[in-house]
């Protein structure tokens, strides 16, 4: 199972960020939200900041570009395998930084990969 965390993870059941977190965890995944607000998605806490976390295999991107800006250096640090932008997310600009970073980049959305089995 692959650890992920979810940047732009929202306690409101409305949003995609929210489901892919209660999917991945449904499938078995070990899932991380961070948010910018605090909340709580099926009984996992959504963290705020910039946690140390360690050994991450997918960021899945819930955030604009224009939001995402303040976490490359973050996102670069914690060095993931891969980072999924979800539609909405994309973002060439930290896709490039990510690939110099040998960090495989995934333009797709992370529920049509769970539903597939492709994840």
């Amino acid at each position: 199972m692959k650890k992920t965390l979810v940047l732009g993870a929202s306690p409101n059941p409305a949003r995609y960020s929210y489901t892919a977190v209660r999917r991945l965890k449904a499938n078995g995944h070990e899932v991380i939200p961070l948010g910018i607000r605090q909340g709580e998605i099926d009984g996992i806490k959504i963290l705020t900041g910039r946690p140390e976390l360690k050994d991450i295999h997918t960021v899945s991107v819930y955030l604009n570009s224009t939001r995402q800006k303040e976490y490359y250096d973050y996102l670069l640090s914690i060095h993931p395998k891969r980072i999924i932008f979800n539609p909405g997310a994309e973002n060439p600009e930290l896709m490039q930084l990510a690939k110099k970073e040998g960090i495989e980049v995934l333009t797709a959305c992370t529920l049509v990969l769970l539903s597939i089995g492709n994840f």
